[in-house]
């Protein structure tokens, strides 16, 4: 960890507190360097302020101290260690090179400073960051007040629980498990659970937030919920995974429910873990097919929902091309990413007469200029466990993947791939966010210069969750789809969600992102307001 960067020597700088802030908050402590370039967007200064007291805090300090009014309307505030970081980048300039000190700032508005150590930390904090920016900048289009807005961003509940299990030779292990359960204005709160070591109450509060909006975006009846547990899968045999499934869920099962929260799989989890959720939930619940999405089709889980995500990505291409009279039949695609959402993207791009001109995946990546040939790449990936060495391409660098020469790139792989480092060099006209959160806001704006249109995720990646929507409204009803019609429903509601995104561009004269995010945080600010529960 590097501190004292940028001309500050923190061994001048004493400890001091202010009376405004309750005494947790004293003494301050201060730190300050130069952040990573990828954290820019956040770049200047930070005051630490426990979630516990994120309403004191704000009431007492923001709104009334003096010389900080108005900081709402140029700062950034974000989750992060189960703390909230205010941002104050009208700061920066002032103490460059010299120390706070010299500035002559109050002793009171010397902030503790936001560091990372680690790549996963970093990561962690650009979804962070780019969530809640994009929030607090549909928030003043929108013109919200500023205490619906912090009812908005502060997550309904917060869960934390321990999972110990013997393991297969009889030694015991404990892991620990997360949900957090952010808004339910709209309806249950809805989200995957993830099994992956890195999983914190960070990253899996910033998917929460994320997916409040991107079900208000889909206008689907839910709020947002995330969850997982720290663990590597690949490390647990299959009766270890059952296990833990089922010590989470007897920790959880008085938290979510079919109208409560309905999780669904997420990275490291599949059918089989809903499954596995879906019985040890109704051991205390009774038979309850409706309490997890995602589920096998032979306990209740949707024709079409394997594709679904991919499937939206098409149906969103489509709107999108039909807006600017192209349709896919004349646009060259290359997709980063050839997992579930990557390769189904691919096969029904290419029945649509999409020429799919180049993909990648953890193995290496493969361009063919005349068109890949996707069912045998489909089959060459099976049988190889990737897309290197496949006959029908060339092989190229992966990391030259997002700068080839094409109309349509989708990132369909992770997150924040496009960033101000390559963002000037990548030549594609239209660019399909199938991944969480694939492009940095410093890479938004450079491409939003070049005039690259950027279909964001929390609209183009919505239909995995819109049919884990069909699928619950089947187990209600007690009645299941056709896969013929729940394909045309998700055309329905994509189409239609593409329609409500552009018509607030023309609104609020913003790019499509802002216009996801203002249709989404709109739709959930309004239910919050008619419901009685503002601030």
């Amino acid at each position: 960890m590097v501190r004292g960067q940028g001309g500050i020597d923190p061994s001048r700088i004493r400890r001091s507190f202010h009376p405004r802030l309750p005494t947790h908050y004293s003494p301050f402590s201060l730190e300050f360097g130069m952040h990573s370039s990828s954290l820019s967007s956040f770049f200047g200064l930070y005051i630490c302020i426990p979630l516990s007291s994120f309403s004191e805090y704000i009431d007492r300090s923001i709104d009334s101290a003096e010389g900080v009014r108005g900081v709402r309307e140029k700062s950034e505030v974000v989750a992060f260690n189960n703390s909230l970081f205010v941002s104050f980048p009208f700061f920066t300039e002032a103490v460059q090179g010299e120390s706070l000190i010299q500035t002559g700032i109050p002793a009171y508005r010397w902030p503790c400073l936001l560091w990372f150590c680690g790549t996963s930390s970093r990561d962690t904090m650009n979804a962070l960051a780019a969530t809640s920016r994009n929030f607090r900048q549909a928030a003043k289009l929108l013109g919200l007040d500023s205490k619906l807005e912090k009812s908005l961003l502060i997550p309904f509940r917060e869960i934390k629980v321990e999972c110990t299990i013997p393991r297969d030779d009889g030694t015991m292990a404990s892991f620990v498990g997360f949900r957090v359960q952010h808004d339910n204005a709209r309806g249950p709160m809805k989200g995957g659970i993830r099994y992956h070591h890195e999983v914190d109450p960070d990253e899996v509060n910033a998917l929460a937030q994320l997916m409040t909006w991107k079900t208000a975006v889909a206008n689907i009846p839910y709020g947002g919920a995330k969850g997982g547990i720290g663990c590597s899968p690949g490390e647990l045999s299959i009766s270890e995974l059952e296990r833990l499934t089922r010590v989470f869920t007897q920790k959880l099962h008085d938290c979510i429910g079919i109208h409560t929260d309905v999780p669904a799989p997420d990275m490291g989890t599949n059918s089989q873990t809903m499954a596995w959720i879906l019985d040890e939930y109704s051991k205390f619940h009774g038979y309850s097919p409706a309490v997890v999405t995602g589920k096998p089709v032979d306990l209740g889980g949707s024709l079409g929902r394997d594709a679904a995500t991919g499937r939206g990505v098409l149906f969103a291409a489509q709107a999108l091309l039909a807006e600017y009279g192209k349709s896919i039949s004349d646009q060259r695609f290359v997709i980063q990413g050839f997992g579930n959402v990557g390769s189904w993207t691919a096969q029904l791009i290419s029945e649509a007469g999409g020429k799919v001109i180049a993909v990648s995946d953890v193995t290496g990546a493969v361009k063919n200029s005349n068109g890949l040939n996707i069912h045998k790449l489909l089959k060459h990936s099976k049988e190889s466990r990737g897309v290197k060495g496949f006959s029908g391409g060339d092989a190229l660098d992966s990391n030259l993947l997002l700068m080839e020469d094409c109309d349509v790139l989708i990132p369909a792989a992770l997150g924040g791939v496009i960033n101000r480092e390559n963002a000037n060099e990548i030549r594609a006209k239209f660019i399909i966010e199938a991944a969480n959160h694939p492009t940095d806001p410093e890479a938004d704006e450079i491409l939003s210069k070049k005039g690259v249109l950027i279909l964001p995720d929390i609209f183009a990646n919505s239909g995995g969750v819109t049919v884990s929507y069909f699928e619950w409204v089947q187990n209600i009803q007690g009645f299941m789809w056709g896969e013929e019609k729940v394909n045309c429903e998700l055309k329905t509601y994509m189409t239609r969600g593409f329609k409500d995104v552009k018509e607030m561009c023309r609104t609020h004269n913003c790019d499509l992102r802002m216009g996801a995010f203002t249709l989404g945080v709109n739709r959930v600010a309004r239910a919050t307001v008619l419901r009685g529960w503002e601030a």
